[in-house]
């Protein structure tokens, strides 16, 4: 048996979910290290699953920790990988991964020279929902997509943009598009591709902050298919919901705000083949435990990352090209 990979989780706000996702692979990742300001939080962490407390320099030179993972505020992404990757770790980033071209290529770059590889974080491409409306793309069962659309409605109130770095162009990098819509639009472009042309709108209504918390977009694709993108953070009722009507099938997820790629999802249809195709599906673990269990795989196999730099660039120019208008 395969010993597991040592781990560190930077930042546990989010981190706690990547601690969870490694912890449910044990014979895969083994969390050696956590880090976080507060130390009470990571003192807690730490004595729980049984890691140690350390900064991120000291993590980077311990010889048994190879894969180190960022949940840290945005403004600090950049230079933090640049950190890990020269130390030669496996470094798995939450969104957004940076804030700008420019520095996507100077972290491209840097993992070329380096022994480690940049995993970005898209981890709502794994719910049984999206992945079985990929299956079905992937086998060219759907035919021609007519329209799609995605509705997220969430509700951000003037405590939550009370931790400094939020709402803030400087240190969370963008507002609703770039750290609360980004995961529905990395899902348009993980099944469609890259769109055509961009509309695009967005306004700050609901807090008194720099950044932006309700956009609207329409999408257009080659072939004339229309997407839109419907997005605030002013709603009292919470909901977030993808629907595509393509030639041969609907389908539609469900309206929870935080688990909207993840069944129940409906597929309407008329064919056997669609029918056969969602009965083959087999499950994998979903979230981020699903991203991490493919990453484990892609290490194992000497092969690329689930998600890839190239991801995170196809979303981040998308969304400057919407910030752009």
């Amino acid at each position: 048996m395969a010993t597991p990979r040592g781990s560190a989780v930077v930042g546990l706000g989010i981190g706690t979910e990547h601690v969870r996702a490694m912890r449910r692979q044990p014979e895969r990742f083994q969390i050696r290290a956590v880090c976080d300001p507060d130390e009470s939080r990571s003192t807690a962490v730490a004595e729980r699953i049984g890691a140690d407390v350390q900064g991120l320099d000291e993590i980077l030179r311990r010889d048994d920790i190879e894969i180190v993972a960022l949940c840290t505020p945005p403004h600090l992404h950049r230079e933090q990988i640049e950190q890990v990757l020269r130390a030669g770790k496996h470094c798995v980033c939450e969104k957004p991964l940076v804030g700008n071209v420019a520095h996507l290529d100077e972290v491209e770059a840097i993992e070329r020279e380096s022994a480690g590889t940049l995993m970005p974080v898209f981890n709502y491409r794994y719910g049984h929902g999206l992945q079985k409306l990929k299956l079905l793309i992937d086998r060219g069962l759907t035919g021609r997509l007519y329209s799609a659309s995605m509705v997220l409605a969430w509700r951000r109130t003037a405590a939550y943009y009370a931790v400094p770095w939020r709402g803030r162009k400087a240190t969370e990098l963008g507002g609703i598009l770039l750290s609360h819509a980004v995961h529905g639009l990395d899902a348009f472009l993980y099944l469609l591709g890259r769109p055509a042309e961009v509309l695009s709108r967005h306004a700050t209504l609901v807090n008194d902050i720099e950044t932006e918390d309700t956009a609207a977009a329409i999408l257009r694709y080659d072939d004339g298919a229309l997407v839109t993108v419907n997005a605030t953070l002013g709603s009292f009722e919470e909901m977030s919901q993808h629907r595509f009507a393509f030639e041969r099938v609907s389908a539609a997820s469900g309206v929870e705000p935080y688990t909207f790629t993840d069944d129940p999802w409906t597929f309407a249809h008329e064919s056997p083949e669609i029918d056969e195709a969602l009965a083959s599906y087999e499950p994998r673990r979903d979230g981020w435990t699903g991203q991490y269990e493919r990453f484990a795989d892609a290490l194992d196999a000497g092969e690329p990352p689930p998600v890839t730099i190239d991801d995170a660039r196809a979303v981040i120019e998308l969304v400057l090209e919407m910030y752009e208008q």
